[in-house]
């Protein structure tokens, strides 16, 4: 009977302490899950509703952190921004900004320059962060790439210092002259030599708005809106009478292989008597400007009884045929610092020089807006002391391709006994070649035919 009592009793006890822990389990089972995880934390479903979908068509790079400042949600733009790395918010001043947010749910903005990520030049990138609290426990970060607008207000505000300047000076100096005219009324030498110098300096002036008013139109108008097949012969025809004056001053050969049938006046050479056959597609006027541009810079800047040549070609391209134009001269060339310069507006190689044939530093501006906007390019070789290639690359008209197989091309004529020998290298660098750095006296020179030479 004893027995059985034990028995009972420890049965007992056994099922009391069976029960005990089983609430123990429970109690500590519903408490876990009630606890927010590691794993937790990171999942989308912490956000709350629509959030997730807000962000994904934000142009900002956004970035949730939680209590523990883990990265909870994070979009394509701020990995490529360098801004999450390892799960981890990798800008020690946004995370600053991101626990003081935390602490206080006061917004906060803030402007950082970060480095860029795989340059070694120290370049930056320009960014705003603003952070704000979402929800009980997260934070949102929402930053903004300010590098491309900060790089357009310099250039705005480089180009309005600069365009300034320009304007000045010669407004200055007709000021300057008209007094010098009035005080000098009673000599009539004077006056004249005042009165030359006047007009160089207002026509210095009317150059320089004149410009001005073709940048703006090439950068703000379409020019294929009002693009039509324009032959290169009658391009390089109208550059080449556009300099005839200061080439003819300078005692400059001017020379092509793109030129009039005989007996033709090359300025007035109809578009389907093209000596090749080549045509681009745009706006016949800012095409001329561009070429005109290149062919103007290449007499300015070449010394007395040098030749300057212009070249045409068809060459081949993945998205098409292109012609290729390219301007050689024998001037005093351009160092490689200046390369990566010459195409900004109001840049100039040298000032002095530039300002005493007129320029305004603003052509080759003009020729890359140009090239740009008519899907082309405009690239340079040079090298000091030896001369420069500009080449302008445009794609090729449709009918120009349809009329290719009636026109021979340039690189495979044999007949070269009516023509003369021009300094044109027959194969014209390039950025892309820079190994042929062939001098004035070089005797690699292509012949081709010369419609005008100038004495």
């Amino acid at each position: 009977m004893n027995v059985n009592a034990a028995v009972a009793a420890a049965a007992a006890i056994a099922g009391v302490l069976t029960g005990v822990i089983a609430v123990l389990a429970f109690r500590w089972s519903e408490r876990e899950q009630k606890r927010p995880t590691r794993t937790s934390l990171h999942t989308d479903p912490m956000l709350p509703p629509g959030v997730d979908t807000v962000l994904s068509v934000l142009r900002s790079s956004a970035v949730v952190l939680d209590e523990a400042d883990a990265v909870v949600k994070a979009s394509s733009a701020a990995y490529a921004l360098g801004l999450v790395r390892g799960g981890r918010l990798s800008v020690e001043p946004m995370l600053k900004m991101a626990r003081d947010t935390r602490r206080d749910g006061e917004i906060r903005q803030v402007e950082l320059d970060l480095p860029r990520r795989g340059t070694g030049r120290g370049e930056a990138l320009a960014v705003s962060a603003r952070v704000a609290p979402l929800g009980s426990r997260l934070v949102l970060l929402l930053v903004e790439d300010l590098t491309e607008a900060r790089r357009i207000e310099a250039v705005r505000r480089d180009f309005v210092a600069n365009v300034s300047h320009e304007l000045k000076t010669p407004v200055g100096a007709l000021s300057l002259l008209s007094e010098a005219v009035m005080d000098a009324s009673e000599d009539p030498e004077a006056v004249e030599r005042f009165a030359g110098r006047m007009q160089i300096e207002a026509t210095r002036l009317t150059s320089l708005v004149q410009e001005l008013i073709d940048l703006s139109r090439v950068q703000n108008d379409d020019p294929l809106e009002d693009a039509e097949p324009v032959g290169v012969a009658e391009l390089v025809a109208e550059a080449v009478d556009r300099c005839r004056h200061q080439a003819g001053a300078k005692q400059i050969t001017m020379a092509s292989n793109v030129g009039a049938p005989e007996g033709l006046d090359p300025s007035g050479v109809p578009l389907e008597d093209d000596a090749f056959g080549l045509r681009v597609w745009g706006n016949r006027g800012q095409l001329a400007a561009a070429l005109g541009n290149l062919v103007e810079n290449a007499v300015n800047y070449s010394p007395a009884r040098t030749r300057v040549g212009i070249a045409a070609r068809r060459v081949s391209a993945p998205g098409g045929d292109q012609i290729e134009i390219a301007v050689t001269d024998q001037g005093i060339g351009i160092s490689d610092k200046d390369k990566e310069r010459i195409f900004e507006r109001f840049y100039r190689v040298d000032p002095a020089r530039s300002r005493a044939t007129g320029g305004t530093g603003l052509g080759l501006a003009i020729v890359k807006h140009v090239a740009a906007s008519h899907g082309g390019e405009v690239t340079v070789w040079s090298a000091e002391n030896q001369g420069s290639t500009f080449t302008l690359r445009l794609p090729e008209a449709g009918a120009a391709r349809d009329r290719a197989d009636q026109y021979p091309d340039p690189d495979e004529v044999d007949d070269v006994d009516d023509l003369d020998e021009v300094a044109i290298p027959s194969s014209h660098p390039s950025p892309r070649a820079p190994s042929r750095a062939s001098s004035p006296d070089s005797t690699a020179y292509q012949t081709l035919s010369a419609p005008e030479v100038l004495p």
